[in-house]
């Protein structure tokens, strides 16, 4: 599949009119269909503990099976989980820059596939570079275009909790996971002041949004590489899938076991 070219429109977007500044004029490339979607935002940490990293994989992956798409920033860490977790047809990507630079340039497989097949959206033109505003103005698109935030792990003061101020002021419902003491102090200040909910049981959270759409092999084949099966386990149940997997960068072979690569 082709990456789709960048396009400028004008146009309103539903759920940025709530917003004192919305965005009249947006670049995007890939399927604008997706705005049509239930939509969930999801950020926190660049660099996640493993227990906030399964969780993200699972959680993006169960809604997008019901049909719900993830908004999220493209950044390291938890951003490129939720978008991965999702698969690139069910996300969003908003992004700090002109969508003809690929930022963070680790996540460029990453922003590609989002391109050829999910939505990426800027409110910056082609050349213009992420600076400290342009993250502030991301962050609160993201904030925006979800009807509900999942924070999932953060630190005190982070970009994370200034989200869950963008949320307040937006009235949307904040959730997070559950953490041991000190894991995550954003988190735990949310919960401690009563302005987060926690989660949980992801099973019991996404069942809120119906029942699980049918599969696509693509869906099929992360959920099992999130159980970090050997090489030869997926290439008998796979098949071509594996080495095609591999070469777009999706995933990597780690001492004879498949990781996904975010």
């Amino acid at each position: 599949m082709e990456i789709s070219m960048i396009k400028e429109v004008e146009f309103e977007i539903e759920e940025f009119k709530i917003l004192k500044k919305a965005p009249k004029k947006l670049w995007y490339r890939g399927n604008l269909e997706l705005l049509k979607s239930p939509k969930i935002s999801i950020v926190g940490s660049r660099r996640p503990i493993q227990y906030t990293q399964k969780l993200v994989k699972e959680l993006s992956f169960n809604l997008a099976k019901r049909g719900v798409v993830i908004v999220s920033g493209a950044a390291m860490g938890v951003d490129a989980l939720a978008h991965f977790g999702a698969g690139f047809k069910n996300t969003i990507a908003i992004m700090p820059n002109g969508l003809d630079i690929k930022y963070p340039a680790v996540n460029s497989n990453l922003i590609e596939n989002i391109y050829k097949e999910g939505l990426a959206l800027s409110q910056f033109p082609k050349g213009q570079r992420a600076t400290k505003w342009s993250f502030v103005i991301r962050n609160e698109l993201v904030v925006a275009l979800g009807e509900k935030l999942i924070i999932a792990q953060a630190d005190l003061n982070s970009g994370s909790l200034r989200s869950a101020e963008y949320a307040l002021k937006l009235n949307r419902e904040i959730f997070v996971f559950p953490h041991r003491m000190g894991e995550s102090k954003g988190t735990d200040y949310l919960l401690k002041e009563g302005l987060a909910k926690p989660i949980f049981e992801i099973e019991e959270f996404v069942n809120s949004y119906g029942k699980v759409e049918q599969e696509t092999m693509k869906d099929d084949f992360l959920l099992f590489c999130q159980k970090n099966p050997t090489f030869e386990e997926a290439v008998s149940k796979f098949g071509e899938k594996v080495y095609e997997a591999e070469f777009e960068g999706l995933i990597e072979i780690v001492n004879g076991r498949v990781e996904l690569k975010v």
